[in-house]
């Protein structure tokens, strides 16, 4: 199986090539680069797997949430290509992605969905396989709550620090080990694309629905004013 990746929901733009369970991928802090980067990137990483375009079964793609113009790039490069090339689409969770990089049986994922919230799911791993234990959601940070009493989660992504830390205060004790650092990648949505190829679950890439959590991109002049109350 062969399979080409992009992610580029937030700050990181990453794009992966998966080849009977090998990657090769390219990745890079590039915050308003994403669009200028994706595709030579992508050529990039073919070129170095040695795959051809035309021998890709399918295009991977981190489908959210995240920032809405990331999103929105990722979801438009994925449909480009699979278009020209006849080929479905498999959309990843971009928390499900971050989740996966603890390799830990219980992980709570966080994005910064900036104005006060974030994005946010518990995820059990296992294997190249990240499965959802609650709703993935946009939330206040304070009131973020685990699944479960066990003190064994691991956290990820920058929701752990944004807002001042508000989520790593608030389960403090709660969480082993904290990577407040990790952002989503390509490499390990191919890794979760894989498997959920193997289930059947490419779609046509008209189908693909971006995952946005958050319908409104600014708060209001009286949303801030309540805010800071």
């Amino acid at each position: 199986m062969k399979l080409l990746a992009f992610e580029t929901a937030t700050e990181g733009c990453s794009v992966a090539v998966w080849v009977d369970g090998e990657v090769c991928e390219r990745f890079e802090i590039a915050p308003r680069r994403h669009a200028e980067l994706a595709l030579p990137w992508a050529d990039e990483m073919l070129a170095q797997a040695g795959v051809a375009r035309t021998s890709l079964d399918a295009i991977a793609v981190g489908r959210g949430p995240g920032a809405f113009t990331g999103v929105r790039l990722a979801i438009a490069l994925a449909q480009g290509v699979a278009l020209a090339l006849d080929r479905p689409i498999v959309p990843v969770s971009t928390l499900a992605a971050l989740a996966l990089q603890a390799r830990a049986p219980r992980v709570l994922a966080a994005i910064d969905a900036r104005m006060g919230e974030v994005y946010v799911a518990a995820f059990r791993c296992e294997g190249d396989n990240a499965f959802a234990l609650d709703a993935e959601r946009v939330a206040a940070p304070d009131a973020v709550a685990l699944p479960d009493e066990t003190n064994e989660w691991i956290g990820v992504g920058t929701g752990l620090d944004a807002v001042d830390g508000v989520l790593r205060n608030t389960l403090e004790g709660r969480l082993a080990r904290i990577d407040a650092q990790a952002l989503p990648r390509a490499s390990d949505v191919a890794r979760l694309a894989a498997q959920a190829f193997k289930r059947g679950e490419g779609v046509a890439p008209e189908r693909v629905e971006p995952a946005y959590l958050r319908d409104n991109v600014a708060l209001t002049l009286a949303e801030q004013q309540a805010r800071k109350r």
